[in-house]
């Protein structure tokens, strides 16, 4: 394992630690840059107007049309909130769970990941809970007007024909923007594991499945520090030339501000990537994941990942904290004017019985005063 890089801020021009030399295509780009990386550079781009109203923002160079009302939640609580929980849940839990989420309005739900059960024993029931919600879909399809992308994670193509053999028809595949996190979390190189996302994305899309590429550690990492953004950009464009309808850029360990956010969304679209193209991955380990999606919508960004009362963090990441809670940005983008489809308060009640079940208490600060709320009146 590398040694850890202390999180002190995502822009301190401080030292490694000794011995500690920068990894991949960040090392020569780093010489060339100085001691602050690419990611310091001020906001690029025009400021666009009309952001959170019905009036569609100005794009940064983004050619893709995007919704001037609508908002896409795309909702990762079964998963990735799931899988780091020191707990295992029932599959009936698992599988309640995620109804009840999609009953509160959810169209775009992340329920499992077919993973090795050693590394990641919370996704052991993967073929159960992606069965019964790919059956129930399968049985409903339609009857309610909705499009429903009930999406699996798939690290290979081991885990791919697993999760088509049990009926699920949207997958995730997931790769690392720096060196540090592909060797800890994938075993490989940051270009190895974009090389194996491409491949299983390809697979996929010719088994008619649609596929979403995840990028992590796109604005810092914990070894590393800052991250140069080429390689965000680089591994972005392939992600997309495999098949991938969408990158889904990551903060994985939450230490990304509206300045950096600004300018990766910038570079990518300088590099042909459209808004509609881009989902935001956000946690909240320094408060600003709610700042970063207000950022992003004012670049033309309309789909978010959230997780169901903060459920989750990544379990390969020394220092991430909990995702963005879906109450949080469901308030804020509501109260903007923004539509999501998503009832907020059944919203909430749909990670009850998983709190419960966990001995939590949720991370979700519009949660917590719904309850109380609630309970006062």
């Amino acid at each position: 394992m590398p040694e850890l890089y202390p999180l002190t801020g995502p822009l301190d021009p401080r030292p490694r630690p000794a011995g500690a030399e920068p990894a991949g295509p960040a090392a020569a780009e780093e010489a060339l840059a100085g001691a602050v990386p690419e990611a310091a550079a001020g906001p690029a781009g025009p400021a666009s107007a009309g952001a959170g109203t019905a009036s569609a923002p100005q794009l940064w160079g983004a050619s893709g049309e995007v919704s001037a009302s609508r908002v896409t939640v795309h909702e990762v609580g079964p998963r990735d909130g799931l899988q780091a929980e020191p707990g295992v849940l029932s599959t009936e839990l698992k599988i309640d769970f995620c109804r009840s989420l999609l009953a509160a309005g959810v169209t775009s739900l992340e329920v499992a990941s077919f993973v090795h059960p050693r590394l990641v024993p919370q996704m052991a029931d993967a073929e159960a809970v992606a069965g019964a919600l790919a059956a129930q879909a399968a049985s409903t399809e339609g009857s309610d007007g909705r499009d429903l992308r009930l999406l699996s994670l798939v690290p290979n193509l081991r885990g791919l024909q697993r999760a088509l053999e049990t009926g699920v028809r949207a997958v995730g595949v997931f790769a690392s923007a720096t060196e540090s996190f592909a060797r800890a979390n994938m075993s490989t190189t940051l270009q190895g594991s974009v090389d194996l996302a491409c491949e299983t994305a390809r697979a996929a899309r010719e088994q008619g499945a649609s596929v979403r590429g995840y990028l992590s550690m796109c604005f810092g990492d914990p070894w590393e520090g800052p991250v140069v953004r080429s390689a965000v950009v680089r591994a972005s464009t392939q992600l997309l030339e495999s098949g991938c309808a969408q990158v889904v850029v990551s903060d994985t360990i939450g230490v990304a501000h509206a300045g950096q956010i600004e300018a990766v969304l910038s570079d990518l679209f300088d590099a042909g990537v459209r808004a509609d193209q881009v989902a935001l991955h956000l946690h909240d380990t320094y408060g600003q994941a709610l700042a970063n999606v207000r950022t992003a919508l004012e670049a033309g960004i309309r789909e978010f990942d959230a997780s169901a009362g903060g459920l989750g963090r990544c379990p390969f990441a020394p220092g991430a904290t909990g995702n963005l809670a879906t109450e949080d940005l469901l308030w804020m983008l509501h109260g903007l004017g923004w539509e999501t489809g998503i009832d907020l308060p059944a919203l909430a009640a749909a990670s009850d019985a998983v709190d419960r079940a966990l001995g939590r208490t949720s991370a979700s600060a519009v949660k917590r005063a719904l309850t109380r709320t609630t309970a006062s009146g």
